[in-house]
């Protein structure tokens, strides 16, 4: 059966951007579950009371309705132990844990800096309204007034991603040799950033950068099809 998730899109349906629905579209495809997504917008909560949620992804599993990325994950692994593992032992788990809080707390911070106001500018008129009046509300700023120093945060988000840089000149992936749901933490803010804006987050020359374009052609080019800009 096919898996259903709730997946945000801009004003273009084919638009999908939230860093948390492509950790999840990379893990059903590494996973190799088929899954049809469901355009949803910010201000179209009430579709997702069936889940107990305001936030996607959200997905629908035969009868099982799951939501947050973590949680889904969690269940994925849990669910389909015969597929290929996403987040494995113990210890495993405790070192993405800690990717997901550096990614949240810090580097989706970070991007926010260089790319709110494109977000806003990916939506239509409703949402566009909701989305300035809620993140201007949380960021005290105008969209305007919070990415007016680009290049400069653009430089703040490069040395923040020094530790992660470190790892990818090493190894091919921060699962070793094969990709895992780390890879698919951050990854997932990049593809965020690269949905919605032209700026380039990483020089051509960065081991990130490298990285990057590895994720983007994993599982017949799924993320670099994706609508978005050449970064």
């Amino acid at each position: 059966m096919t898996i259903k998730m709730y997946d945000l899109a801009g004003k273009d349906p084919e638009r999908r951007f939230s860093p948390y629905c492509w950790r999840i579209r990379m893990a059903l495809a590494h996973k190799r579950l088929p899954v049809e997504t469901i355009p949803w917008r910010f201000v179209e909560k009430d579709q997702l009371t069936f889940a107990g949620s305001t936030t996607v992804p959200v997905i629908v599993d035969d009868t099982e309705k799951v939501a947050d990325s973590w949680k889904i994950a969690l269940y994925l692994d849990e669910k389909y132990k015969d597929r290929m593992v996403l987040l494995g032992t113990e210890a495993a788990v405790g070192a993405m844990l800690f990717m997901r809080q550096w990614t949240e707390r810090v580097i989706h911070t970070a991007i926010m800096r260089v790319v709110l106001l494109d977000i806003h500018n990916v939506l239509d008129e409703p949402n566009q309204a909701y989305f300035r009046e809620s993140r201007e509300k949380r960021v005290g700023a105008t969209l305007e007034e919070f990415v007016a120093n680009k290049e400069e945060n653009i430089t703040k988000l490069r040395d923040l991603l020094a530790p992660a840089r470190a790892v990818v000149a090493s190894q091919l992936y921060f699962g070793g040799t094969a990709p895992s749901f780390a890879d698919y933490i951050l990854f997932g803010a990049f593809q965020w950033a690269r949905c919605v804006s032209p700026a380039k987050l990483l020089a051509t020359d960065d081991a990130l950068y490298i990285w990057r374009e590895r994720m983007l052609n994993l599982y017949n080019g799924l993320a670099e099809k994706a609508l978005g800009f050449e970064v």
